[in-house]
């Protein structure tokens, strides 16, 4: 499974309403962070979740469930997280 594939499978236990990963590795050719496979993504997720967090709170929560892929198999995280209402 793809780093993609296994992110947007951990980020499940966000119970989130959607989940749209846009792989960036592309654009980042060269660049040091990925010369290990490292990979860049954008990250755009919609929870209730996140519901009263802040959004240094919201990335926490995306960084601990993404776990061990942060570093090795993602080398970039960009992340938009929203809650239902800000939508």
């Amino acid at each position: 499974m793809d780093a993609a594939n296994t992110l947007y499978q951990r980020l499940k236990i966000l119970d989130p309403e959607s989940i749209d990963i846009v792989d960036e590795s592309g654009a980042h050719i060269g660049h040091a962070g990925a010369v290990g496979g490292g990979s860049h993504f954008q990250l755009i997720i919609v929870s209730s979740v996140f519901n009263g967090h802040s959004l240094q709170s919201r990335h926490r929560m995306i960084y601990q469930a993404a776990g061990d892929l942060m570093g090795q198999s993602i080398h970039a995280l960009a992340i938009k997280a929203y809650t239902p209402q800000e939508i």
